[in-house]
């Protein structure tokens, strides 16, 4: 879904974003110059009420793993916001960009979970396997450590 669109103007990129409930109608984006492979290729600038530029946001380059088109991808964030925007550009710095929104994938939407009966996964698995290591409580909840000759206080000394 567009969302926005970013084109140049006077040498500077920008644009605007709105959806329902957002509306950021003066946007720029700001080259990151740097060596290091990890930043991000574009910082996202709003203008605030004060009409200071600050940054809610940056850019990434990345690839699509269908078509192999170049994109540029990333998040609109801000304190004011209830969560972050993910983002994803379309286009060239000579042409202009669409803003298109993505919901991103819940880690459930990748496969369903599947097991091998009815039961579940607490029932299947031994009592003392994985995770935090032997139980210190028999069945009864009773203390049977190292030191079960040792009565356990409930007090805690201060």
């Amino acid at each position: 879904m567009n969302i926005g669109e970013f084109n140049l103007k006077n040498g500077r990129l920008l644009g605007w974003i709105a959806t329902h409930t957002i509306d950021l109608p003066r946007l720029g984006l700001r080259s990151v110059e740097s060596e290091n492979d990890q930043a991000p290729v574009y910082e996202i600038l709003a203008q605030n009420v004060s009409n200071r530029w600050v940054q809610i946001g940056a850019l990434w380059e990345a690839t699509s793993n269908k078509t192999g088109e170049i994109f540029l991808q990333g998040n609109i964030d801000d304190p004011s916001m209830p969560e972050p925007l993910p983002i994803a550009l379309f286009g060239t710095r000579e042409e202009g960009f669409n803003v298109a929104w993505r919901r991103p994938k819940r880690r459930d939407d990748f496969a369903p979970v599947t097991r091998s009966n009815g039961d579940s996964y607490r029932d299947e698995r031994p009592r003392n396997a994985g995770g935090m290591g032997e139980s210190t409580a028999d069945d009864g909840g009773e203390y049977v450590g190292p030191d079960a000759t040792q009565k356990l206080d409930d007090e805690i000394p201060f």
